[in-house]
């Protein structure tokens, strides 16, 4: 198996074909969201700036270490795991 699965918060599902979960090849982050980017453009749009940075209120998730504490967009997804894009939440 080479694959890893995306999960996808509720507020993005619209850009992903109304998808909660998606599948892509195992790799790096960067790798990961240039495959759904072929798919899906106008998700990965709202994950990664137009530079190719993560977003400031978007967290992603390998397993349950957020990338930004490992080695952001170059972190290695191994098959079989799990990659979740979560919409950072401020309140007041």
């Amino acid at each position: 198996m080479t694959e890893i699965v995306v999960r996808i918060p509720a507020p993005l599902q619209g850009f992903a074909g109304g998808e909660r979960e998606l599948r892509a090849a195992a790799g790096t982050v960067a790798d990961v969201l240039r495959e759904l980017a072929a798919r899906y453009p106008l998700l990965v749009q709202r994950v990664v700036t137009p530079e190719g940075d993560l977003r400031p209120f978007v967290n992603v998730f390998v397993g349950r270490a957020n990338v930004r504490r490992l080695s952001g967009l170059a972190t290695a997804v191994a098959a079989g795991e799990v990659v979740s894009i979560l919409p950072a939440v401020a309140g007041g």
